[in-house]
């Protein structure tokens, strides 16, 4: 199965908040989708995550994307709209020491995030696809599909709008 992951465009938001569920804008969807229509094979079925910055951008590829909360990004719970500089130092020290299996208060970690991103993919049946999705959704996809140690997972970077095309096996 070939996948078109596709990120969403920059959101607009303040530099330096977190943001995972944070249900924000994105900047210039309409660029992004013309340049990545261009980019991607026609008519191919379109999969989003539900928040507003990946749904705009969807409904600019497809008539009709599908949304799916598996695709959706990181809960990052009680971290979620402040500022990183006010999420306390001993959190994000239990975060760096346990890269994968942390979860901020109230939220979920990089593993249960990559379990629900895998669930989706495995229940998809087509030669092919796109989903609008989120770095994190992307990041914990291919760190699973290249057998990367979570320690490594970081130093996956997306752009915003960019797609990465990967051939999945089954």
């Amino acid at each position: 199965m070939i996948l078109h992951l596709v990120r969403h465009p920059k959101p607009v938001i303040e530099q330096g908040i977190c943001y995972g569920r944070l249900d924000v804008a994105a900047e210039n969807a309409g660029a992004v989708a013309e340049r990545l229509i261009t980019e991607l094979p026609p008519g191919l079925p379109v999969w989003s995550s539900p928040l507003r910055r990946c749904r705009e951008l969807a409904a600019l590829l497809h008539p009709a994307p599908r949304l799916d909360e598996r695709l959706a990004e990181m809960n990052f719970g009680d971290w979620e709209g402040r500022n990183w500089d006010e999420v306390p130092r001993a959190e994000l020290d239990a975060w760096a020491a346990d890269v994968a299996g942390f979860a901020p208060p109230g939220g979920e970690s990089p593993l249960i995030l990559q379990r629900r991103a895998l669930d989706f993919v495995a229940g998809l049946e087509l030669p092919e696809a796109v989903l609008v999705t989120h770095a994190g959704v992307i990041r914990v996809l291919l760190a699973h599909w290249r057998g990367l140690a979570p320690n490594d997972w970081t130093q996956l970077v997306f752009a915003y709008g960019s797609r990465t095309t990967v051939e999945v096996r089954r």
